[in-house]
Formats: structure tokens, sequence, C-alpha cells
């Protein structure tokens, strides 16, 4: 091979994915998507298809090492049965109904592997466009990162699953077969446990050592491919080698700088792996069988978005962010290219499968941004071609018993709303509070107050609540879209309502203020104002005349 032409292949790749990556950004959309398009237009000028897919394998690889950097079991056991309960059930539940779909049209291996692709969303996009939209910490943005959370830790079995149907990866008992695969990825588990946690420290512990980040960055390369291709060497999947090397390189406890030191490789490990996807999608035929493609996708859509609503509504929530949840997560992530690069390697999937189905899954990422922005909306005119009766409010919504014009409305029980509360109960006034999280009714025990549950955009919660018995409304909750729907609710059924409301960032002041909030407590300006208070108070208390003097080099005007 000659190095030159290798390097010149990649400066163009990498060039083209950074331009398009842009592109998307500008539109809005992930630079995934950016990424996919550079290894499709540039990808076949530059690349043979041995290339292509000896790049795919190791960018599976590479990408699955750098998840296991980034896993974290203590983020996991905190999202509790949101994770564990609904992002299980989603999981199985879907690969099942698509499997079964499915396997009318094809062989059972082919079958399950389709149902493993659909069941993953997009980790990357979603929490993307849920944090840009500060509605990471709303109902819908935890529901739908717990379930995130579960796909991403079901990427590992489901690529083993997929190793299996491999044609002559198995041996003639399926039971001889992964007997090896579980025996040799605990002997090389055990082997990187060694390295890593009883051989590595004693290097890294020198303070000169682990302060060089070029050393840092040297070790996560070499154990990242050497997983890679100890795995290969062992016959069993190269990239769940590389996670496991990863996740217990992830959990040592030089972690935390290595994840910071590997930020750069990380971007370009995830840039190739997704520009040689790209590479595999054929324009030509993707224009052909368009009308298969924007089918297959909808139907997907529709499918995904009721399994996660049908579970979101088990698991308590209401309505609106049920299905508002199922639709954020309706489309086909980026780790589905993992299974699908799985398969094609190993000649599970005909052509004309992978060609459909690498299609699909680059056409539902374009639109996920679409679909985190657009749920709330898509949701309320879907719920409303219900007839009111089948959408049941929660059971504990109950008119209010006593009318008192000495109570004021709370939404959301939060730290900010806890805080509200309890001053209101100091004052012998009663709250009204509603909630749309179900753990918050055990909360409300605790506090001694009753909480109503469900979402206080809507007319019928805030009547069966007994909101026409409050004299003032506070709005708590951190996500500035649903406290605009809330206040605007409210400002319509009483327009003469003075209505506070909690302001998470600056730049949501005016939209708070136009949909007619009368008091707005901006907490990026009132931090700004008590941090400037305690920095004036420590200088004060720690003779800070004295301080400003060294700062300013000044030493003569200590006394």
């Amino acid at each position: 091979m000659d190095i030159w032409l290798f390097l010149m292949e990649m400066a163009f790749l990498l060039g083209g994915a950074f331009v398009l990556g842009a592109l998307a950004q500008r539109l809005r959309q992930s630079p995934i998507v950016g990424y996919l398009l550079a290894g499709m237009l540039v990808g076949p000028l530059l690349f043979n298809a041995a290339a292509v897919n000896q790049a795919a394998e190791l960018g599976v690889s590479l990408l699955l090492f750098s998840i296991g950097l980034e896993f974290s079991f203590k983020e996991l056991r905190r999202m509790g049965k949101m994770a564990f309960g609904a992002g299980s059930i989603q999981v199985l539940a879907t690969m099942a109904i698509v499997t079964l779909i499915v396997v009318w049209l094809t062989n059972l291996s082919q079958a399950l592997t389709f149902g493993a692709i659909v069941t993953l969303s997009s980790t990357a996009v979603v929490l993307r466009v849920l944090v840009d939209r500060a509605e990471i910490d709303s109902i819908r943005g935890r529901a739908s990162l717990g379930i995130l959370l579960l796909q991403d830790i079901s990427v590992v079995p489901l690529v083993l699953m997929v190793s299996f149907f491999i044609p002559g990866s198995a041996e003639a008992h399926v039971g001889l077969h992964l007997l090896k695969v579980v025996s040799a990825a605990a002997g090389l588990a055990a082997v990187f446990y060694l390295i890593l946690y009883r051989v590595l420290p004693v290097f890294l512990s020198d303070q000169a050592i682990f302060a060089n980040r070029e050393l840092t960055v040297l070790l996560t390369i070499t154990v990242g491919l050497g997983a890679t291709w100890s795995s290969h060497a062992l016959n069993i999947s190269p990239a769940l080698g590389a996670f496991l090397a990863g996740l217990l390189l992830g959990e040592s406890h030089f972690a935390g700088q290595i994840q910071a030191d590997i930020g750069s490789l990380r971007i370009m490990m995830v840039t190739l792996f997704f520009a040689s996807i790209g590479m595999l999608l054929k324009p030509l035929w993707f224009i052909m069988h368009l009308h298969w493609i924007f089918l297959l996708a909808i139907a997907i859509f529709v499918l995904k978005a009721t399994i996660v609503f049908l579970i979101a509504r088990f698991f308590s929530l209401d309505n609106l962010h049920a299905l508002a949840t199922g639709i954020t997560l309706a489309q086909i992530g980026e780790f589905s290219f993992v299974l699908l690069a799985a398969a094609q390697n190993g000649g599970v999937l005909s052509d004309y499968a992978f060609n459909l189905i690498i299609s699909v899954i680059i056409l539902l990422m374009f639109a996920a941004p679409y679909m985190v922005t657009l749920a709330f909306p898509l949701s309320d005119r879907l719920l409303a071609l219900f007839p009111r009766r089948l959408l049941v409010l929660d059971k504990h919504l109950s008119s209010a018993e006593i009318e008192s014009v000495n109570r004021v409305l709370v939404v959301g029980l939060g730290p900010t709303g806890q805080e509200v509360i309890q001053s209101l109960l100091s004052q012998k006034i009663e709250p009204l509070v509603i909630d749309a999280n179900p753990q918050s009714r055990t909360l409300g025990k605790d506090l001694g107050i009753k909480v109503h549950l469900g979402d206080a955009s809507r007319d019928e919660v805030l009547s069966h609540a007994g909101f026409k018995t409050v004299c003032m409304a506070v709005v708590t909750v951190p996500d500035p879209d649903s406290s605009t729907r809330i206040i605007r609710t409210i400002r319509r059924m009483m327009p003469l309502m003075p209505i506070a409301v909690r302001c998470r960032y600056h730049r949501h002041l005016a939209d708070l203020r136009n949909a007619g909030a009368d008091i707005i407590v901006d907490e990026e300006t009132n931090i700004g104002i008590l941090l400037s208070k305690e920095v004036l108070e420590s200088i004060h208390n720690r003779s800070g005349t004295a301080i400003a003097c060294r700062l300013a080099g000044q030493t003569d005007k200590i006394i």
C-alpha cells in the first residue's frame, strides 16, 4: 500500500466529513448525517470494496471501545425502573414483534437480525437535541434517557447474537459455540483486568508519567487496537473484545483523565466509522427504491412510537408525555449500524435487504431531530383525534373538595417546587400541587400534601385538580417549553390569575413573558448575583486587600 496515497484518501474523507457535517449542523441535523453523506459521496471515489469492508469492521470495534469507555453503571442505576424496566421491555418487545412480522418474508436469522437493528434508537441525535432544548431533565427527557441507556447496553449481546448467524462461524452444536465464545471473552477480560488493574497502575502511579498526556493517549490506543486484534485472533467478535477492554479501562481509577485525553481520538473513530458505513450506501439504488424506503420508514416510525407509548403508559406516564416519548424514540439509531456492519461482513443479509435497511436507517436519522422537536405538537394533534372518554386521566385526579382563596397552585415537585411549598406551608397557605412524575406521589406523602398527577398544560387536569379555587400559580418545572404551554393554558382559563415562573436559561425569558408570566425568576441572572456576592464575601473574609495586591504584583503595599 502506498502510504502517501492512503494519507491523501483519509484527508479527503475527513475533509468531506467536516464540510457535510457542518452543513448538517447548519440545517439543525446531527453531524452524523453529514458523515454518512461524506462516505456515500466521497468514499466510492477513494476506496475499493475490500477497504470499505475492513474499515467498517475496524470502525465497529473502535466505536464499541469508545462506548465502553463512557459507559457508567452508576448512571444506569440512577435511572432506576425506567432503564431496567421500560428499557428492557422496549428492546425485547420491539425485537419480538418485528421478528414475527419479518419471519414470514425471510428466514429466522435474518428476521432476528432485522428485529435487533430496528429496536435501537439514536442516542446521539436524541440527547443532543434534548440538551440543546434544555429538556434533558423533563419528564420526556428522563424517560428517553433511561430507555436509550438500556438500548446502548443491549448492543453487545445483540452483536454476539448476530455473530451466531454468520455462516460457518458456529459449530455443529450452538451450545458448544456459545461456550467457546463465553470462555474466550472471559479469558480475554481476565487478561485485560490483570494488565489494566495490576500492571498499569504501577506505572501510572508515577506522577511524572501520569502527567504526560501523550503517554495516556498511547496507552488508550494500544488497549483499543490490541483488544480488537486479540478478539479477532480468538475467533470472537472484535467489537465484543473492544467493548470489554473499554469497559474495564473506563471503570479504572484513571478513567476520568483518559476520557478527557482521547476526546479528539474518539471523534476521529466515530467519524471514520460512520463514513465507512456511508460508503456502503448506493445513491442510485436509493432513488430507484425510494417508495419502498419511505413505506418501511413510516411503518417503523408508527410501530416504535406505539410500542414505546404503551410501555410508558404502563410505567405511569400520562398520555401526552408517553406519546411524546414514543415519537422521540421512533427512529433507528447509529448503533444499529454496528449490527448492520457485523451482519454484512458475515453474509447474514442479502444485498437487497442490506441496501434497504441502510437506506431506511439514514432516512429516519435525517428525520430524528424533527421527531424530537415536534413530538409534543404532534402528540397534541394525535390525542385530539380520540374521544375524551378514551383518554383516561390519572385516577388520583379529583375535583377540589374545599374551595379556598388561601390556596396557591404549584406546578412541579422538584427541588424548586419543594422550596416553594415549604415556604407556603410556613405561612399557613395551602399548596395545590400538580406534577407529571408518578414518583412524586410518594414525595408528596412525605411532605404531608396531596399531589395531583398529570400534565398541567391540559385543561382537564387543571379543572379536576380544582385549579379555579387558587389565588396564584407558580410554575417550577425546568423545561422551558413545558412552562410556556402551562402558562398559556392558565392564562387562557383564568386571564387575571397572577403567574410566577422559573426561567432556567436567560434566552427563554422573552418566551415566558410573552406567554403571560407576571413574575419571572431568571436563574442565570440570580445565580450570577449570588455567586458574585459569595466571591466578594470570601475575599473580604480572607483579607481581600492583601490578595488583590499580591495578584497585582504590588507586594510593597502589603502590611
